[in-house]
């Protein structure tokens, strides 16, 4: 996502970072790219000129066009102002402080509220006993959906019983429920429609006044586009919306309702969806989208995946090798599994502030499949080969090639990719033999491997 967006704004900045002083009408032609750029990511055109005339009466002060440096100015007023339409700061979900919390899911059909609602769930279950209710009882086999997704994820169930039609009621019963098994958490997936009508709205109002929920919270599909903010506003005026949560953040969307459903409405968006796994759902940060979107990376998200790929155990592990200056094919192993973990190769490096941005991983020629070789490679070794490559030979190397499905001449490329990172590992290993209470960084020894040059996981 976003990936247009940013191409744009880089090819913005780009322009002006040739300049030594800027004009008022270098400003002008840069605001003309920033306007078409942001309408073609399918930002509502009213927050479109908002954006553009705040970035215009910052840009055309005096500090501007007198600053040595104008390009890195225009560049930090052109953040900031996305940062200011998104939120200035990430809003957590409300905790009611008399048990239930309640959540009311709400949305058109096909926005992702079922899935999302478990997400929230099995978030949340880290310090609260949740349940998810299944108040769709207009869309077939929604229930079974969400039962079984909840199952999946160890999370109580409460649906309706045979025959039953009225979702008031199963939310209404829902608390007796909820208080006989200690949930002090109630989710309410509630039923959507392909488009607005005044049916599900008096639905949802119905419920809303007979279980007063704790947060309403609007599922919205980032791919939707302009329409979002439509969406957004009736529901809004009709029931009195909390939060957003956006979905498929991870997809293929322009962006649109990322940037213009908060600055239309005024309700921050709490959530994102990015990815089809219950994990995938992290709170949204404005300052971490917009960094992305201008080509700044997202070097804390690039932490927070990198932590929760590496285990305690993993890191000791690499921690005692490098003190005793010895790395091996067990340990690349290890870090390649740790790196498959992170997701998508090309995802993770779009969270790193490379210069040229989408262009520069274009050219890298990212190629995913040459881990799980690499990794085949690997697995095809014995034991003492992995701790001892040196030993690897013309007929072990014919043996391995046939062991993974591949060549002796790609054996041989891992097998230098090897070599070049046993060399960098020494430097640390340096560090780690000099130093008292020396311990491998969290996430260190998965990132080892994005290295390799040519013969890496980059042709």
């Amino acid at each position: 996502m976003f990936d247009s967006l940013k191409e744009r704004f880089e090819n913005i900045f780009a322009g002006l970072r040739g300049k030594g002083k800027l004009t008022p009408e270098d400003i002008n032609e840069a605001l003309r790219e920033v306007r078409r750029a942001l309408l073609e990511a399918d930002v509502n055109y009213k927050v479109v000129k908002d954006v553009v005339e705040a970035i215009k009466v910052r840009a055309t002060g005096r500090t501007v066009l007198d600053s040595v440096t104008p390009a890195q100015l225009i560049f930090t007023i052109v953040y900031e102002e996305l940062v200011r339409i998104m939120g200035e700061a990430p809003v957590p979900l409300a905790i009611s402080p008399k048990p239930p919390t309640i959540y009311m899911m709400v949305g058109l059909q096909g926005s992702g509220k079922t899935t999302t609602a478990v997400k929230i769930a099995k978030r949340m279950a880290k310090s609260h006993k949740p349940l998810v209710v299944a108040c769709d009882l207009r869309r077939p086999a929604a229930v079974d959906q969400l039962r079984v997704l909840a199952e999946k994820s160890n999370i109580h169930f409460w649906g309706p019983e045979p025959g039953e039609t009225d979702p008031v009621r199963v939310a209404s019963r829902s608390r007796k429920y909820a208080e006989d098994h200690l949930c002090d958490m109630i989710i309410l997936d509630t039923a959507g429609r392909l488009q607005m009508d005044d049916e599900l709205m008096t639905e949802l109002e119905t419920m809303k006044a007979a279980v007063p929920p704790t947060e309403i919270l609007l599922v919205v599909d980032s791919m939707t586009g302009q329409e979002a903010v439509n969406v957004a506003e009736t529901f809004h005026r009709r029931l009195g919306l909390t939060g957003v949560v956006l979905t498929k953040l991870d997809g293929d969307a322009r962006g649109g309702p990322a940037l213009a459903v908060r600055a239309s409405t005024g309700v921050p968006i709490k959530l994102a969806g990015c990815g089809e796994k219950t994990e995938d759902l992290e709170v949204f940060d404005a300052k971490r989208i917009a960094q992305r979107i201008i080509g700044m990376g997202d070097i804390e998200g690039l932490l927070e995946k990198v932590q929760s790929a590496t285990s305690e155990a993993d890191i000791n592990r690499m921690t005692e090798s490098l003190k005793k200056n010895r790395f091996t094919m067990e340990d690349m192993l290890l870090q390649l599994q740790q790196i498959q973990k992170m997701g998508p190769l090309e995802k993770v490096l779009e969270m790193l502030p490379i210069p040229g941005g989408n262009k520069a991983l274009k050219d890298a020629n990212i190629d995913p499949k040459r881990m799980k070789q690499t990794e085949a490679i690997i697995l095809s070794m014995t034991i003492r080969e992995r701790r001892n490559p040196e030993i690897i030979k013309g007929s072990r190397r014919r043996r391995i090639a046939e062991g993974s499905g591949t060549t002796v001449q790609m054996v041989n490329q891992v097998l230098a990719q090897f070599e070049q990172m046993k060399s960098m590992m020494k430097g640390i290993g340096k560090m780690a033999a000099g130093g008292k209470g020396f311990k491998m960084p969290p996430g260190m020894g998965g990132m080892g491997g994005f290295g390799g040059g040519r013969r890496g996981f980059f042709r």
